[in-house]
């Protein structure tokens, strides 16, 4: 596996591994509840670690980091079954902020 991925790396590794099952990508509306699931989780690892509710005795370990990259895994599901390119998104979404956004929070002194 290759340390340093793009994101179009990452989303042909992620397809690779997706169609080698016969059933292949789950639908939009099934991985949209998957993400709101894996966000409920990452919520509940975020609360343990920063927030005042402590972990029960009997809840597992889990990693903050780990929640993310499911996450990150779903979200790739989601894009590549709609065809969306990531990074052409990520792209669309830094013009927004760098132009729409641009004054809505004070800059640091340089």
């Amino acid at each position: 596996m290759k340390k340093d991925k793009t994101v179009k790396d990452i989303q042909n590794e992620v397809d690779q591994y997706i169609n080698q099952f016969k059933e292949g990508y789950f639908s939009p509306l099934a991985m949209l509840a998957r993400l709101t699931e894996e966000l409920g989780e990452l919520a509940r690892e975020v609360n343990h670690y920063y927030g005042e509710k402590p972990k029960k005795e009997t809840e597992t370990d889990k990693e903050i980091t780990d929640e993310i990259g499911d996450m990150l895994f779903v979200l790739t599901c989601l894009a590549n079954s709609l065809d969306i390119d990531l990074q052409e998104a990520h792209n669309r979404v830094m013009h927004k902020f760098n132009t729409r956004d641009k004054d809505r929070w004070t800059r640091k002194e340089e």
